[in-house]
């Protein structure tokens, strides 16, 4: 869970805050709330030119999408990599900051009108996955000359399996963030060996105290600066008052939803 607020309490041996600074960051749960405790190192300012609801919309997405393709998959300029549900909240960022890094992306939806918004944020190409995974796995090698994509978010889960693993190239890297379609499957050994790739899963609400400070760190030097110049910007659905927070929540499970639901105290 994420939030965006205002500093209201400091302690002594906090520098690098003052009361009134404009903040956001992650939770691990009850952020829908006028008032929140966090760790301090686990906060990071906010660009100016980000209003409230754009701000809230900003630290869960674009931190998962980062510690994820950057921190343990080590996206580099020219690779190429496939971003199942493109349309998500992290989707979008991953879009974005693949992008904004040089290399290229690529999307999957169960959805075509939400493939054809993505491509402002930068998606070079997509295939709308309706049913058959190995939808993608044939674009994949389309996309690619044959060889594969590099990296794989998979944010749907055990359906897209197999066909990840033959979506990628040679030392390609596979990162699980969701289990939307189940988190169980089996798996090739085979192909895994044959082409040695890596295999990873990761989760913020999981993370050490520690852990979470230094995503957060990361996020603060790689992606704000993105954020306060533009290069990046959060995808906002819809805007919801807490005394809608049913139909906000009835908004995110439809499926219809392009981005992030904010909600606003």
């Amino acid at each position: 869970m994420e939030f965006a607020g205002e500093v209201a309490e400091v302690g002594d041996e906090v520098r690098e805050w003052k009361i009134g600074d404009r903040v956001f960051g992650i939770i691990g749960g009850g952020g829908q709330a006028d008032y929140v405790t966090v760790p301090a190192n686990h906060l990071a300012r906010i660009p100016d030119r980000l209003d409230w609801a754009e701000a809230a919309a900003v630290p869960e997405v674009f931190m998962t999408a980062h510690d994820a393709l950057f921190t343990q998959c080590r996206v580099t300029i020219g690779e190429s990599v496939l971003i199942h549900a493109a349309g998500s909240g992290v989707g979008t960022a991953a879009i974005q900051l693949v992008k904004a890094a040089g290399a290229f992306a690529y999307g999957t939806s169960r959805t075509a009108d939400k493939l054809e918004r993505a491509k402002e944020f930068g998606l070079t190409s997509s295939v709308v996955v309706d049913g058959d995974p190995a939808t993608f796995a044939d674009a994949s090698k389309q996309w690619t000359d044959g060889a594969g994509v590099n990296v794989v978010l998979d944010l749907v889960g055990a359906a897209y399996l197999n066909a990840n693993l033959q979506s990628l190239a040679t030392k390609g890297r596979l990162i699980f963030v969701g289990t939307t379609s189940g988190s169980k499957a089996e798996i090739d050994y085979g192909i895994v060996m044959h082409k040695r790739l890596r295999i990873m899963g990761t989760s913020l609400r999981t993370r050490s105290l520690e852990e979470k400070a230094t995503a957060t760190r990361l996020f603060s030097e790689q992606v704000v600066p993105l954020l306060a110049s533009g290069a990046v910007r959060p995808v906002i659905d819809q805007i919801f008052p807490m005394k809608d927070v049913r139909a906000a929540h009835e908004r995110i499970e439809s499926n219809a939803s392009f981005g992030k639901v904010v909600l606003m105290m």
